[in-house]
């Protein structure tokens, strides 16, 4: 307990899934936790429920392809809490097609979600980070940012973007104290992929060369995704942490 006493988290994306459990324990860990997300009902309670824990946590309606809405939301924790330690770029689509499959505007929603949104976070974060003396920005990528896969083509080409946004990121503001990594987590039962999990083959496929032969929880991404976000991990900048329970290893 107590590897994120205070700091200050924004996490996109943060209402359900992946986001909603790193959420819950950064606060548990002692982070003052900004929730943002699209889905304003589900968003507005997970910061309720981690009051109602005794933790610190306020939620806002955010869309991040919104450039105007970036600069709102971190103004507004800088004037609440008065800094930001730590971004973690969460909120992402998916989208299971080949690339003649894909409509032009799947695409586009795909890139600007899963791709500008994270470079949103990434250009509009610096200011505040810089002022605090430095910060930790994870982006949430994918197993699927690091090799190829069937019927995937705007997701990859997205996280792909992510993971070498990340490195370049990684190289400018480092001299700031700021750290950037990615994370690539595999077959994870959430929203984007959680639906098939009733459906074996499907899921089977899906899994592929995963070692593990199953798919991984959103806590078992949220615990890596701490160690980034915490002083335990201060050696480390434009890497790439993967959990996909080996499915990239042969």
């Amino acid at each position: 307990m107590g590897r994120l006493d205070g700091k200050v988290a924004i996490i996109t994306g943060g209402a359900r899934g992946m986001g909603e459990a790193e959420c819950r324990l950064f606060a548990k860990e002692g982070a003052t936790v900004i929730v943002t997300d699209v889905l304003e009902e589900e968003g507005t309670a997970v910061a309720r429920q981690i009051r109602d824990d005794g933790g610190e946590a306020r939620f806002y309606h955010h869309d991040v392809t919104n450039e105007g809405r970036w600069q709102e939301i971190i103004d507004a924790t800088v004037e609440a809490h008065g800094k930001v330690d730590i971004l973690v770029n969460n909120a992402g689509l998916g989208l299971l097609k080949t690339a003649d499959e894909t409509r032009t505007d799947q695409w586009d929603r795909i890139m600007n979600v899963n791709a500008k949104g994270v470079y949103f976070g990434c250009k509009y974060i610096v200011p505040a980070m810089q002022k605090a003396g430095g910060g930790s920005i994870i982006n949430i990528s994918s197993m699927y940012g690091l090799v190829g896969a069937p019927a995937a083509a705007a997701y990859q080409a997205a996280k792909g973007a992510v993971r070498l946004l990340s490195k370049s990121c990684a190289v400018d503001y480092a001299k700031y104290n700021i750290r950037v990594n990615s994370v690539h987590p595999g077959i994870i039962t959430t929203p984007i992929f959680g639906h098939l999990a009733e459906n074996k083959d499907a899921m089977q496929k899906l899994l592929g060369t995963t070692l593990m032969d199953r798919p991984g929880q959103p806590d078992e991404v949220a615990y890596p995704v701490l160690f980034l976000a915490s002083d335990e991990s201060t050696y480390m900048t434009g890497s790439e942490l993967v959990v996909d329970g080996g499915y990239t290893a042969v």
